[in-house]
């Protein structure tokens, strides 16, 4: 019996004993994050499909796993033998997890899930709309920890201060600031379980979550007192003394579903990030609104935008030295898309400041490629002369978190890999250099990348772009790049000046080939005239686009001239950083310009 078919039977027998007909089993923790402790991959544990999204609904005699368009092609192999049906999300015709349930469900059917790993949002439309139809919710059912027997630990690592020098606001400044929206909307308390905000809040760090210098723990916030939920144990002494000056108590991390119990309301919460459980205990009296420390952190500082760019200039040399070692491979060289993501990996840790990456680096080998979020595993892809390789990678230093996206040209191309390449740098350039008035979203302009790619009417089944953490998750809501509204992606608010999003638009043919360009693009004012304020974005990644894959036949004069000043700001500002001669030497001609 295939593994996950086996550990669904074992389910399945718990689910009877409960008399549950559904359990379902999103990819989240207590506190919604993206990307989950091993303590919490229970959706992987119990499908085998290991991308970063989805969710898995079992029923008694049949199971399905909704993801998106970036893992389709990844999802497709990995639940082969499981018994698991593939839901793909947004294509026409897959049903939602609603549907699928109405569709399966009876009148006096149950279905059950661990409400602290559902938001509150959501338990309350799956609770109404299964209602209509008899059917009940008990969002109380922890059916995880019953059944995975050898479960990992839940993560305890110990804190670490992140400095004022890079932060630009202490602790005091910060919790003024939402005392102050806290005040404005009347709100007497105010409850946060994002980890992101509670480490941005509180200037620490750690590491609870692979690639993600974050710490489990809850915050609760009012006008005359603040409270951090976490191990005590786990908090180093500089942070304490941070927190305790800025009037800030510790209490044990669990403690907080009791006293939410007792707060005099109104409440201010969001009811998309809140975990249910925690939104049933509080008092009838909330507040339910967009978290105001999402768009705070959103834009960033002086200080964070000065650090970003150091970060983002160390980064450079080493995806620089990087490609370099790429292009020059020799012949009979044994390198694989592991070896390489090591390589390149090792190039980030000569780095001053970096201590790990920001998400596990995608190094995906010609068809591989196709798949966006695909990651080497078992069977080590080697490497050759020819084709491409796309390489999604970043770090986190101290000042800073990168993403970046090269696709390298190994060897010969067809002349359809070229053309592709080509339009996907095309759609990337044009996005970069866009002038846009205030009051847009990154829906308005999304279309500026889609557009090379829509023409020949294709597309690719993600967004454009995606905002980016300071020494945080490297995908930051609100911000972002898409051409519809996707309600749980949190991306399509106004753009402001300040805010960091990536630009990667890409090209993907199974069984072929998969292309990505991506550079981290920062919000910045240009002019102001009787039209308004006009934005323009400024790049944060300096690492060469590889020449080798374009054919500027289809390229336009400005879209040239654009790649022309960009290799120029590489070279200066990343040439002078390189300690070897022979890469400074090899960096000035592959920036030389394309025309003139």
């Amino acid at each position: 019996m295939n593994e996950a078919a086996s550990r669904l039977a074992a389910l399945r027998a718990e689910m009877k004993q409960d008399s549950l007909s559904a359990y379902i089993i999103p990819t989240s923790d207590f506190h919604d994050t993206e990307y989950v402790a091993e303590y919490f991959a229970a959706r992987k544990h119990f499908s085998g499909f290991t991308g970063s999204a989805g969710t898995l609904v079992v029923l008694a005699d049949k199971a399905a796993l909704w993801t998106d368009g970036r893992y389709f092609i990844q999802a497709a192999r990995e639940l082969e033998g499981s018994g698991i049906e593939l839901m793909r999300m947004g294509e026409e015709g897959t049903p939602t997890i609603l549907q699928y349930l109405e569709e399966n469900l009876k009148a006096g059917d149950t279905v059950g899930f661990d409400g602290r790993t559902v938001s509150f949002n959501e338990a309350r439309e799956w609770k109404r709309k299964l209602a209509a139809r008899d059917i009940q919710v008990e969002t109380g059912k922890d059916l995880i920890s019953r059944v995975w027997t050898d479960r990992p630990a839940m993560p305890a690592t110990r804190t670490f201060p992140y400095p004022i020098a890079y932060a630009g606001k202490s602790v005091s400044e910060k919790l003024a600031d939402v005392r102050r929206v806290m005040k404005e909307e009347g709100a007497k308390a105010h409850v946060i379980t994002k980890i992101d905000e509670i480490i941005w809040l509180f200037n620490f760090r750690a590491d609870d979550i692979p690639c993600f210098p974050a710490a489990l723990s809850y915050a609760l916030i009012t006008p005359e007192s603040a409270t951090l939920y976490i191990d005590e144990s786990r908090v180093d002494p500089e942070t304490r003394e941070q927190l305790k000056q800025a009037g800030v108590s510790l209490s044990g991390y669990d403690r907080i579903y009791e006293d939410v119990k007792v707060l005099e309301g109104p409440v201010m919460l969001d009811p998309s990030f809140v975990n249910s459980t925690l939104a049933q205990s509080l008092p009838q009296e909330s507040l339910e609104m967009p978290d105001p420390i999402v768009a705070m952190k959103a834009v960033k500082n002086e200080a964070e935008l000065a650090a970003t760019r150091q970060a983002h200039l160390k980064d450079a040399v080493a995806v620089t030295e990087f490609m370099y070692w790429l292009k020059h491979l020799p012949e009979d060289a044994q390198e694989t898309e592991v070896s390489a993501a090591e390589y390149l990996q090792n190039r980030r840790k000569a780095q001053e400041g970096y201590f790990e990456d920001s998400f596990s680096t995608i190094s995906a080998y010609r068809e591989n490629a196709a798949m966006m979020h695909y990651h080497p595993g078992a069977v080590n892809v080697p490497l050759k002369k020819e084709g491409m390789l796309l390489v999604d990678s970043g770090g986190q230093y101290m000042d800073g978190t990168t993403d970046i996206t090269r696709t390298f040209v190994l060897g010969p191309i067809t002349e359809e890999e070229r053309k592709w390449f080509t339009k996907a740098l095309r759609g990337h350039i044009r996005l970069e250099q866009a002038k846009f008035l205030q009051g847009c979203r990154g829906l308005n302009l999304d279309i500026l990348a889609r557009g090379p790619m829509w023409d020949e009417e294709i597309d690719y089944q993600c967004g454009t772009g995606h905002g980016v953490g300071h020494v945080s998750n490297v995908h930051e809501a609100p911000n972002g790049f898409r051409w519809r509204i996707v309600p749980e992606r949190n991306d399509s608010c106004v753009l402001e000046p300040g805010m960091i999003t990536s630009d990667e638009p890409g090209v993907y043919m199974e069984g072929k080939f998969g292309i990505r360009h991506e550079n981290e693009i920062l919000v910045k004012k240009a002019g102001k005239n009787r039209y308004g304020q006009f934005l323009e974005f400024e790049p944060l990644t300096f690492v060469p686009f590889d020449r080798d894959g374009l054919d500027p036949a289809l390229m336009t004069d400005d879209e040239i001239r654009w790649l022309d000043d960009y290799h120029r700001q590489v070279l200066e500002k990343v040439g002078p950083r390189l300690q070897d001669e022979a890469i400074r030497t090899w960096l000035q001609d592959v920036t030389r310009p394309l025309q003139g």
